[in-house]
């Protein structure tokens, strides 16, 4: 069950400089960090397992369920720097969005979100896979977002595409999950990157579990079965525009950003919450924690929604952080540690993990 690690992993971050012609001279530098090895387990063997003790290279058919492993990643990293698409900004750039037409965008937005929701309770659908199988999944594409430095909002449409095609389909076999969580990130890398990476670098982060045609016929399924309907408005989209409106300084934008991709992990409750909705707690509990404040006017102005409207979602996703600290799951807690977004959980800490949510966020 454990993985052998390589401690000679290739690294993307010592490669930008290295000419094409000494490509195979990139695996020999070594990794700043190490992407876990994942599996599925069942909920009592999650709580007392790290994810980096997980690992197996495939799903036997006779395996028991649910505790088999249910998917696996690369054992080393080989991606050139020319697939790599540049970071996100630390902070909104007022290019973004522009105010004569914000209202508009918005309006289109909040219409269209609705046709592109999932089902709060398509699991349903699928008896052979679990919401902690889920939860695996979307940690496990959150680290392959930050190692291949893919934007946040190819995350948040990865996950829109997995969970809309698991509304629409039945009976998906716990073996093929990973499958459709790896199409789903290569169709919004697709739609979403400048440079995307190969396929051949989608089949490899799967250590190769899937072939190219496998990976190549789920895509045209997916494709299928969202109608090539990808242009899915997200939290995270809400959340730019919001910021947009109504400046925040760089601490507040990311940590507002931690907690979208903090819900990106459950279904419930969040899937009861329109992305828009989900935007504005996002929002709040972000700019309380920074500032002790809500929601401001110039908000309740563009938007439409009032604090009574926006507190349910504000609750839940302050009871999601208050969890995070210790769930098995830490991809995105890890990546919102580093430098790049201002090592912003350190924020946090005036909200103590064992207060409640009436205390810690009283009602304005």
């Amino acid at each position: 069950m454990n993985f052998s690690k390589n401690p000679h992993r290739g690294s993307p971050t010592h490669k930008e400089n290295i000419p094409s012609s000494t490509k195979a001279e990139s695996f020999q530098y070594p990794r700043t960090t190490q992407r876990t090895v994942l599996g599925s387990l069942s909920e009592n063997e999650q709580r007392g397992r790290s994810l980096s003790q997980v690992g197996k290279s495939s799903i036997s058919p006779e395996a028991s369920f649910p505790s088999t492993v249910l998917f696996q990643t690369a054992r080393n990293s080989c991606q050139d720097a020319s697939m790599l698409s540049e970071p996100d900004e630390s902070l909104i750039s007022g290019e973004t969005f522009c105010f004569d037409y914000a209202e508009d965008i918005y309006k289109n937005l909040r219409e269209s979100e609705k046709q592109f929701r999932p089902k709060p309770s398509y699991l349903e659908r699928h008896p052979e896979i679990t919401n902690g199988m889920r939860v695996i999944l979307v940690d496990w594409l959150v680290e392959v977002v930050q190692e291949y430095k893919l934007g946040s909002e190819t995350l948040h449409l990865a996950v829109n595409y997995l969970d809309r095609f698991l509304s629409y389909t039945t009976f998906i076999k716990r073996n093929k999950l990973q499958l459709v969580g790896t199409a789903a990130l290569l169709i919004a890398a697709k739609y979403e990157e400048i440079f995307p990476p190969e396929l051949n670098e989608f089949v490899y982060i799967t250590d190769c579990t899937y072939a190219k045609k496998q990976l190549l016929r789920m895509e045209s399924v997916l494709l299928k079965v969202l109608d090539f309907k990808m242009a899915a408005p997200t939290t995270n989209q809400f959340l730019r525009l919001f910021m947009f409106i109504h400046s925040v300084c760089s601490t507040t934008e990311n940590l507002a950003m931690y907690i979208a991709e903090l819900s990106l992990l459950e279904t419930d409750p969040f899937l009861q919450y329109t992305p828009s909705i989900l935007a504005a707690g996002t929002y709040c509990l972000a700019t309380y924690t920074i500032h002790k404040s809500y929601w401001p006017d110039s908000l309740i102005t563009f938007t439409g929604y009032t604090m009574e409207e926006i507190m349910p979602c504000l609750t839940s996703l302050h009871k999601l952080y208050i969890s995070a600290e210790t769930r098995p799951q830490q991809a995105v807690r890890d990546k919102y540690k580093t430098s790049k977004y201002g090592e912003v959980l350190s924020c946090f800490r005036d909200l103590s993990p064992h207060c409640s949510a009436s205390q810690c966020l009283p009602l304005p």
